[in-house]
């Protein structure tokens, strides 16, 4: 997915890039989040998550209803289904990891800031794996932003993937190469979503060989054998109250076990 803007100011509706083959359902959108939603396999929905959010310096308020709205579209999500969060978040998550083990390596670059612990909780909170602090890659596949002047570099775009899919994730990296037009370089995700399938349990049906009966010795022996089987069927039968289902039941043992 690509973020369109009519300005470098400001950030309007969210523009999705995807293959004329994949189905994709854009459920809402704003000015600075879109979420889409497509289906898989195993009934379980790929969910991708476009934001643009806030830079440090904008005021508290503007921040939390940013990530406010965000928390409300992820409140909405299953947590069976595959949830991508991506873009521009203005967030810088440092090189430590100090408390956010569980969803980020050391691999980042700078100084966490408060966007930076802002993003890095909402990331806890909703068990996403941030996919840029997980690879060894080299600073220049690190940093996503260049100032003008090409002095600063910052790792402030980011991609997320669900845990319980973090092995999914194979690479997050930054593709220098592509002209995007922009200050932002553009990030890549390779994954692999691998699904589990459902397992069924299924009734397993015994089958006979009836092809020895063909032998005259063998299916005479049989009969003897059932004749005299029924006989005592018969006469346990009459002591019995007439329960017809334990009679069923005992008939049927009997032909199975003959």
């Amino acid at each position: 997915m690509k973020q369109c803007s009519q300005s470098r100011k400001e950030a309007v509706r969210p523009t999705p890039l995807l293959t004329p083959r994949t189905t994709t359902k854009i459920a809402t959108w704003n000015i600075r989040t879109m979420f889409g939603k497509t289906v898989q396999k195993e009934n379980i929905k790929l969910n991708i998550i476009q934001c643009y959010a806030p830079t440090n310096d904008t005021i508290e308020e503007k921040k939390d209803d940013f990530y406010d709205q965000l928390q409300g579209v992820l409140d909405r999500l299953r947590t069976k289904d595959v949830t991508i969060l991506m873009g521009d978040f203005n967030a810088k998550t440092g090189a430590e990891n100090n408390g956010y083990e569980d969803i980020m390596g050391t691999h980042g670059l700078g100084q966490m800031n408060e966007n930076g612990e802002r993003f890095a909780d909402l990331c806890s909170l909703n068990q996403l794996v941030i996919g840029g602090r997980i690879f060894p890659n080299k600073r220049i596949h690190k940093a996503t932003w260049r100032s003008p002047d090409h002095v600063t570099e910052n790792q402030i775009d980011h991609l997320c993937i669900s845990r319980k899919f973090r092995r999914s994730c194979q690479d997050v990296r930054v593709m220098r190469g592509a002209d995007a037009a922009s200050d932002h370089h553009l990030l890549l995700m390779t994954a692999k979503i691998r699904l589990k399938r459902h397992s069924t349990t299924r009734n397993t049906i015994t089958r006979y060989d009836l092809r020895l009966l063909r032998n005259q010795e063998v299916e005479k022996s049989f009969q003897i054998s059932l004749r005299n089987r029924y006989q005592i069927l018969q006469e346990q039968s009459e002591d019995m109250d007439g329960d017809i289902e334990t009679q069923w039941q005992q008939s049927k043992k009997m032909w199975l076990d003959t």
